[in-house]
């Protein structure tokens, strides 16, 4: 059997070495158009930044090493340009001499990921300061440009976790950054609780913003940009952290199918439409894990664990791929955020609106312990059925260990009823006896069983914000939250006390942030006969 494997990052190795453990004989040839293979693209904002000192630290295998240890011939600077799936030819160009020539195979397999894209800007395809990070290349490219032209402002085109690791990095080295992008709030697909959590660590570190913006046009030699609304910013270096291409053309010109998006299709066993054509990675389309949903795999995780799976699946394992959660984690300067599966702008987009969520701050730790600090943590779930749709957190410290067991639990098609039940490690400097995800659970159920009713500030109606009672139970050294004006602040240490002040002809809504207090008060003035609703900032 040959196998070729187009694409060499990361599901393209992964498939190719674990083949070869299944199988000694099997001829196993991967190619790549770049310089490298099997680096930690994820990594390489750390290098600009000095945090991790070489590149080559990054890559993790070499050609060299891929044919003397696992007998796998790779070509770098090889890019294809042709499969014609009736003869199981392709047509493959030497980058480096120009030359063409044919390559037959039993079996394909398209890793080729996706490409930055340079949006349509007057002016930024000739500016010699303009670069994208997508590679090693790249990131040599913009290191050595660094080093000789000691930029002093970096605009970054994209606040997206991309764009805000490159910003972290580079301001780190002592450079001023400023951060651009069209969105309302940084850090999509992160919903706007977490994600304002996040823009405030990044001003409060110097990072400057510019959102609801567009750029217009990159001048003087890429000396200047000017905005949509006319506003010019004098920079040295301009980095395109938005945007990038499915590597699909040569896929589609030989009939495999794509979404209209233009992933490829893949079925559960990650095969195209054309007979003995595999995709994995960037580059597919598949299906929700959590609902079936058809989504795109865009993780070099995902891309991993598909070209180990790919391999057994080739060598005649019965399995198949369960489909894709999508789990992700980021460091923002002090805090790291992270997620797992939907989030409520994800939901919006694909038009699923029969959900509830909840948004809870409880400690990292024990609060008894020193520097327990605030977790913000925020959980989406079915209405219906409370089955677990996503989650997301932002946090000094625990976020990673709460969004991982989050999705541990979602792979296990656990719901918000079985959160409270999760045995999680104790001890004080590490959790709370009731972890936050216990917490969110209980919080979940109370939403479910309408023990506690919610709804979003931008959903209180019209008529009850004229004439509603708004009820601030904030302590005096507490700061005020919330979008919504107070009607009066009773503190909840005085609500039983000062129960006549609260009127029972008007509807009564909590404006206080969300967490255990607020849910208390609801408590408290319903065994009074007085149905509080909680809001939920959007």
């Amino acid at each position: 059997m040959k196998v070729v494997v187009i694409g060499g990052v990361a599901g393209g190795p992964s498939f190719a070495t674990r083949l070869r453990r299944l199988d000694e004989t099997a001829e196993i040839v991967l190619i790549e158009q770049g310089a490298h293979i099997s680096y930690a693209s994820c990594a390489l904002p750390y290098y600009l930044g000095g945090v991790v000192p070489e590149l080559d630290s990054l890559i993790e295998r070499t050609p060299a090493g891929l044919k003397e240890k696992n007998n796998i011939e790779v070509r770098v600077f090889h890019q294809l340009t042709q499969i014609d799936p009736a003869k199981k030819i392709l047509t493959i160009k030497n980058l480096q001499t120009e030359e063409m020539y044919e390559e037959s195979y039993d079996t394909l397999v398209l890793a080729t990921g996706t490409r930055a894209v340079l949006p349509p800007i007057k002016g930024i395809d000739t500016a010699k300061n303009v670069f994208t990070l997508r590679n090693v290349t790249d990131a040599a490219e913009i290191m050595a440009y660094m080093n000789t032209h000691l930029p002093r402002h970096v605009a970054i085109l994209g606040a997206g976790v991309a764009g805000l690791e490159i910003a972290e990095n580079l301001k780190q080295r002592g450079i001023t950054v400023t951060i651009i992008d069209q969105a309302a709030t940084v850090a999509l697909p992160y919903d706007s609780e977490i994600a304002e959590i996040i823009q405030d660590e990044l001003e409060t570190n110097g990072i400057k913003l510019i959102m609801k913006q567009t750029v217009k046009e990159v001048s003087e030699a890429g000396r200047k940009i000017t905005l949509a609304n006319g506003r010019e910013l004098a920079i040295d270096l301009l980095i395109v952290a938005a945007g990038v291409k499915m590597n699909n053309e040569i896929a589609q010109a030989a009939g495999v199918k794509l979404a209209t998006d233009g992933h490829i299709l893949v079925d559960q066993k990650l095969r195209t439409n054309v007979s003995d054509i595999y995709a994995i990675g960037d580059v597919i389309e598949t299906t929700s894990l959590i609902n079936g949903l058809p989504i795109p795999s865009m993780l070099s995780s995902a891309a991993n664990r598909q070209g180990h799976l790919l391999a057994d699946i080739l060598h005649g394992a019965d399995l198949t791929y369960p489909g894709y959660i999508g789990v992700g984690v980021a460091k923002i300067f002090g805090l790291t955020a992270s997620y797992a599966g939907y989030t409520e702008n994800m939901l919006q987009r694909v038009g699923i609106t029969n959900y509830k969520t909840i948004f809870i701050t409880p400690f990292d730790h024990a609060y008894f312990y020193p520097d327990a600090k605030r977790l913000n943590l925020k959980i989406i779930f079915e209405e219906e059925t409370g089955k677990i749709l996503g989650g997301q957190a932002v946090g000094e410290r625990g976020v990673d260990k709460r969004i991982g067991e989050l999705s541990v639990a979602i792979t296990g098609k656990l719901t918000v009823h079985d959160l409270p039940a999760l045995e999680l490690p104790y001890s004080p400097p590490y959790s709370t006896t009731r972890d936050p995800l216990n917490t969110a659970g209980y919080v979940a159920i109370n939403q479910l069983s309408k023990i506690a009713e919610t709804i979003k500030a931008s959903e209180i109606p019209a008529e009850d914000l004229k004439t509603a009672f708004f009820l601030d139970i904030r302590e005096p050294d507490k700061p005020k939250s919330g979008s919504i004006e107070a009607t009066k602040n009773i503190p909840l240490s005085e609500l039983r006390e000062r129960m006549a002040e609260i009127p029972r002809d008007r509807k009564v809504y909590l404006t206080f942030r969300k967490g255990l207090n607020t849910y208390n008060a609801a408590r408290i003035l319903a065994g009074k006969g007085i149905e509080a609703i909680m809001i939920e900032e959007n």
